[in-house]
């Protein structure tokens, strides 16, 4: 399903911790008070957040509100409000831009709505990667952008923070959908980054095997990989493809790698994230006609890992 996931005559259960509790502020933006449900959900702390939207500090009559991180062991305390689609619109549009609404899982194990920092990196503490050989940082012998990623990670805060690279050179979205969910309980994840797909754009060169397109497939591994986050309460994060230098890829691997076919997946993948509110991260944009920073036309040297961590960083800030 796209949008909101439920139809209009159903409510949309929206767990708040902060000012949507409060009856003022419910009454100015629905009209009414609404009923809520005590709720907790695990996991997570709360930081302030500066809030300069004129129209919000008015509407809550202050302006720092709370904001959710990631943090293993913690737990915040709040109520499950439902509304209707009208009121699920009125509630995003007093939520300022630093947040994003997003799926939560509630200790109920009950799936809700709840506005989590729009930078999930940035709220992150314990992070997975999945993906193919450019995740993982092949020709890359300081471990590519994940490494870069991971270092930076930690060192933010040694004790809570850890990045576990786990993706495989050669992997498509079937491979990481069936090889994640064992994976994860151990780790604690609170954030999955899915970095992987440009293997799917591929067409193989073996005749036996033309008829094979995995890009018609990226919805359905995507959602597996949706489900497979929460059941572990963490939050998806997709990384799109990267610019390829089709004019030096030649036979890679018996694949045959376009231009206009990774164009495909970078937008198949944007699409489905914007439908199911999960976050995804464009990384076509900083090696686009910068052909000095691909090995072969397809991976990063390791100045175009930096290139990309760098990026990255931006993103997450």
């Amino acid at each position: 399903m796209k949008g909101h996931d439920v139809t209009g005559s159903r409510p949309h259960a929206l767990f708040s911790f902060g000012t949507l509790l409060d009856q003022r502020v419910q009454t100015a933006l629905f009209g009414r008070t609404v009923p809520t449900t005590a709720a907790s959900l695990a996991g997570y702390t709360t930081r302030p957040l500066a809030i300069t939207d004129e129209s919000v500090i008015a509407t809550s009559g202050q302006d720092v509100h709370l904001t959710l991180e990631r943090q293993l062991g913690a737990t915040v305390e709040g109520g499950v409000l439902r509304l209707s689609d009208q009121e699920l619109a009125a509630a995003d549009a007093y939520e300022v831009d630093d947040y994003a609404r997003r799926r939560v899982l509630l200790t109920s194990g009950e799936t809700v709505w709840a506005y989590l920092d729009v930078r999930a990196l940035r709220a992150a503490a314990r992070i997975v990667i999945v993906g193919d050989s450019i995740a993982y940082g092949r020709c890359d012998p300081q471990g590519g952008w994940a490494a870069h990623l991971a270092a930076a990670h930690v060192a933010a805060n040694e004790n809570q923070h850890r990045v576990f690279n786990l993706a495989i050179p050669g992997s498509t979205l079937a491979d990481v959908s069936e090889q994640t969910p064992p994976l994860l309980a151990p780790r604690h994840p609170d954030t999955l980054v899915v970095a992987a797909g440009i293997n799917d754009s591929a067409l193989p060169l073996a005749a036996s095997d033309t008829d094979h397109d995995a890009l018609p497939h990226v919805a359905d591994r995507l959602g597996s990989l949706a489900a497979t986050a929460r059941r572990n309460n963490a939050r998806m994060v997709v990384v799109g493809p990267i610019w390829v230098d089709e004019a030096r890829l030649g036979d890679v691997e018996g694949l045959r790698f376009t231009t206009e076919r990774a164009l495909v997946l970078r937008a198949a993948l944007r699409t489905w994230c914007e439908d199911h509110h999960i976050d995804f991260l464009d990384l076509w944009e900083p090696l686009r006609d910068r052909p000095h920073l691909l090995v072969d036309g397809l991976h990063p040297s390791p100045e175009g890992h930096k290139e990309l961590y760098r990026y990255l960083s931006a993103l997450s800030r």
